[in-house]
């Protein structure tokens, strides 16, 4: 649904993203890392046709964007960081201002604009635009991401100016177009927001792509010199016996208590080799690596 091929863009001499590569399939909600200035927005910006690329090219549901920006537009929804409204009019004068470049008709456009006013619980709010908190821009924002019913939805730092409750509301409004079976591309430098909402994750490190999959898979590729070797926690009621693998990286131990860095998640064969030295196995799991952690190395580095 959204492929990017060495996707480049340079200002004046500064690149801000660098050869990206990044693949994200149909009904996916995908995250995408980063600290602030990794080039996040900049990316989205040329997904959603707004910029040109310098170099390389961008697609959303097959459409080249640089070359047919509107046609992509069509199909899109987008929430920017900073959303702006026109201030001397209300919520649903804004969004039906928008929703007059789809083509909706009169009767077409108060529908949707009254669906939408209750999915972000702005019905019944008469006061203008200008007159808004940053919250209540922040929901007006996400109904108009959602005016033209878009197949790709494409929200930068969307839980920035929201309350608790209002972040709630949006996971499960992120949770409920996930269900319809949308391509939800989140953009955040809040991982517990990624962590809520997304299923899968790239890691944006200085306009690179440092990693992608699961949260879990990213987090073990970056924590681990191996790449995808898995961290088993083993604990045995007496004293440890050697154990031997040829999956086996390292072991560190600790009395009866130990770390098995393998090649893969070999839990099954370690317990049969205990149970064959008679060791009484008091504990084995895999240990997930603190995600906060990893990532702040990576963006350390």
């Amino acid at each position: 649904m959204i492929r990017t091929e060495k996707l480049t863009k340079v200002y004046n001499g500064k690149t801000a993203v660098d050869g990206l590569d990044l693949t994200v399939g149909e009904g996916e909600v995908f995250g995408f890392l980063g600290p602030n200035g990794a080039g996040k927005s900049t990316t989205i910006l040329m997904l959603t046709g707004m910029i040109e690329p310098t170099g390389g090219r961008c697609l959303v549901d097959g459409i080249e964007v640089a070359k047919d920006p509107l046609a992509v537009k069509k199909i899109i929804g987008y929430l920017p960081e900073d959303v702006g409204f026109y201030g001397n009019m209300t919520g649903e004068q804004n969004l039906d201002y928008f929703a007059r470049f789809y083509g909706m008709n009169a009767r077409e456009r108060k529908e949707r604009i009254t669906t939408l006013l209750e999915l972000v619980h702005l019905d019944g709010v008469t006061q203008k635009a200008g007159e808004y908190s940053r919250g209540m821009k922040q929901r007006l924002g996400l109904a108009q991401a959602l005016i033209n019913d878009p197949k790709v939805l494409f929200l930068d730092e969307p839980t920035a100016n929201l309350d608790p409750e209002g972040v709630r509301e949006y996971r499960e409004l992120v949770e409920r177009l996930a269900g319809e079976g949308k391509t939800v591309f989140v953009s955040s430098h809040i991982l517990s927001e990624v962590r809520a909402v997304c299923r899968t994750v790239g890691l944006l490190a200085k306009g690179r792509l440092v990693a992608q999959g699961t949260l879990g898979e990213v987090a073990r590729a970056l924590a681990s010199p191996d790449g995808d070797a898995v961290r088993i926690v083993v604990e045995t009621r007496e004293h440890l016996p050697d154990i031997e693998d040829p999956d086996i990286i390292d072991i560190e131990r600790n009395g009866n208590r130990a770390i098995v860095r393998a090649k893969a998640d070999i839990r099954d064969r370690l317990a049969a080799a205990l149970f064959t030295e008679g060791a009484h196995v008091r504990e084995m799991r895999v240990e997930e690596p603190d995600i906060e952690d990893v990532f702040m190395a990576v963006y350390r580095r």
